[in-house]
């Protein structure tokens, strides 16, 4: 009768070796092959996948005080005899269960740890101790002739297989034995990447949850924003932005960028701003603000060669003036009806954040009228290339580009969508620095 192996799971290709008749594992180490007495088994780590260079080693746990229980002599794939270890008790088995077993071989009258097997109120109390015990390694069960159910029972529990104890033959072992291996690597791959996908998930929530809501409840300006970060497949880059307006009626507007590309950026970008936000509702502005915002970055940061930009706009009440703080970071454009799009001073601007201890960053009074757009921008706005040359955009190069959107009539969302496109476009592809982008409207 052959030994059922589920017919619903791929088995792999018949092993070459033949059983060459019945082998009782023995010897004081309790390791035997069952090819040419005397092989030494060689350590191969877990971890490592089975190719044709690697020699298979079964643990066999087993009672048997009558000796009847044999296992065949047994050959894989390659040829190469199959390494057999003996364990008569789950103490013996956790001292031989080392990094080079591939395979265990559980019978399942082997009684529970501190009772007999007619004492245990479940059946399969100890093949569940073996897979606490050997969660990486592949699991044969051995149960008695014809109690399929059982040997199902296994299979449900956790182990990759079933065989019946007295018809254990050499072909068909080995073919169990292999394929269970495979089986549980499979399983560890998919169980891999389901958890890299819920992992995954879990990012691409926690970093929706860091992007900012702007909080402009009684305002009349209207606002806009377009966020790309450089990291490929990634939500949230080291560029940063905030718009929040305080009880007084004033609007404040920011957007930042700290140097670099990477996760640890990205979350040095979130607790900036963040900080920004607090300062702001606590009444802090100018070269006040950016001085506390600075000891953050000091104290949060890697390492001292990490830095920010910053450009900080506060909006007076009435909409028609501002107050202008950059740190290192690009003047934001301002467009105003019969004149063309141009860039705010930038002149007085201070270092960007985390440079120079000590510094100050000067507070600019701005007209701006009463009907306007202001857009705030990151770097990545302007380093991108045009065309297959090295030449960069540049701010002239985004001034036209904004001005020829702003004659066709583009206002909000659209103008964004348009400006960010074309500047991807003339790049030849996706930019490969974050890119923010932040409009804010008066109109009458």
């Amino acid at each position: 009768m052959p030994v059922p192996i589920p017919r619903q799971r791929a088995i792999p290709a018949a092993e070459s070796g033949q059983a060459q008749g019945a082998f009782s594992p023995g010897g004081p180490s309790g390791e035997a092959t069952g090819g040419p007495a005397g092989a030494v088994p060689a350590p191969h780590a877990a971890t490592t996948p089975v190719d044709s260079t690697t020699n298979l080693t079964l643990l066999v746990i087993e009672d048997d005080p009558a000796g009847s229980l044999s296992v065949p002599e047994m050959l894989d794939a390659a040829g190469k005899p199959i390494r057999i270890r003996t364990a008569r008790n789950l103490t013996e088995a956790e001292r031989l269960l080392t990094d080079d077993v591939h395979c265990i071989l559980l019978d399942l009258a082997l009684p529970a740890p501190g009772r007999a097997a007619t004492e245990s109120d479940d059946e399969l109390t100890t093949l569940k101790h073996v897979l606490r015990l050997a969660p990486r390694h592949a699991v044969l069960a051995l149960t008695a002739s014809g109690d399929a159910e059982r040997g199902a029972q296994a299979v449900r529990v956790g182990a990759q297989d079933y065989l019946f104890r007295d018809e254990l033959d050499g072909r068909l072992l080995s073919r169990a034995i292999r394929y269970a291996v495979e089986r549980k690597r499979s399983d560890k791959a998919e169980r891999r990447l389901t958890e890299s996908r819920l992992r995954a998930q879990e990012n691409a929530r926690l970093e929706r949850g860091l992007l900012p809501t702007p909080l402009l409840e009684g305002s009349s300006l209207r606002f806009a924003a377009r966020y790309r970060p450089g990291r490929s497949r990634a939500l949230l880059g080291g560029d940063f932005y905030d718009t929040v307006r305080t009880p007084d009626g004033t609007v404040h507007a920011m957007i930042g960028d700290v140097c670099g590309h990477g996760p640890d950026e990205a979350a040095l970008g979130v607790e900036l701003r963040i900080a920004w936000r607090a300062l702001t509702f606590a009444g802090l502005c100018g070269d006040e603000l950016l001085s506390t915002l600075q000891q953050v970055l000091e104290h949060e940061r890697e390492n001292d060669e990490i830095f920010a930009t910053l450009c900080t706009v506060d909006i007076a009440p009435d909409g028609r003036r501002a107050g202008l703080c950059l740190a290192g970071h690009p003047s934001p454009l301002v467009s105003r009806p019969g004149r063309p799009a141009e860039l705010l001073p930038y002149e007085n601007g201070g270092p960007a954040l985390g440079l120079l201890p000590g510094a100050r960053w000067p507070r600019q009074q701005v007209e701006l009228g009463g009907e306007w757009s202001l857009m705030l921008y990151t770097d990545g706005l302007i380093e991108g290339h045009i065309g297959e040359g090295k030449e960069r955009l540049g701010q002239d190069g985004m001034v036209d580009l904004v001005r020829r959107r702003l004659a066709q009539g583009l206002a909000g969302e659209e103008l964004l969508r348009a400006t960010v496109n074309e500047v991807r476009d003339l790049n030849g592809g996706e930019l490969t620095d974050d890119v923010a982008v932040l409009l804010l409207d008066r109109t009458p």
